[in-house]
């Protein structure tokens, strides 16, 4: 799920400060603790190769966050496809991967166990 930011609805205006509020973006039940996370991804990056081995070939982790600058494309698991662009809020389920089709900055929340596993296993496979 995506959302741009005049799409989530204001729920506060006030002189000086406007508060907007997407509402069931996602649960968080029955994950532990949450890890904030910056990451910096340049275009070209394909997370596909790097997550075969885990359940699905995919990352098992939710995640919340926002596209600061640039556009990723996230597939999941029953093969469709979403775009996301500098200023989306997203959330990603578990059972998806991403690629990077213009250099990205981006802010996640995850749940920090289950993400560690992930970025464990994208590790591993980088050592080799």
């Amino acid at each position: 799920m995506r959302i741009a930011k005049d799409d989530i609805p204001v729920r506060v205006a006030a002189p000086g400060a406007t508060a907007r509020q997407q509402r069931d973006f996602g649960s968080a039940e029955g994950y532990g603790q949450i890890g904030g996370e910056y990451f910096s991804l340049a275009a070209g990056t394909d997370l596909a190769p790097l997550l075969q081995g885990l359940e699905n070939d995919a990352c098992h982790c939710p995640h919340w966050g926002y596209l600061i600058t640039g556009q990723i494309t996230v597939t999941y698991g029953d093969g469709s496809e979403e775009s996301v662009k500098g200023g989306d809020l997203f959330y990603w389920p578990p059972g998806h991967s991403i690629r990077v089709g213009e250099d990205a900055e981006i802010v996640l929340f995850s749940p920090q166990h289950e993400h560690t596993d992930v970025m464990d296993h994208i590790n591993a496979k980088l050592a080799g």
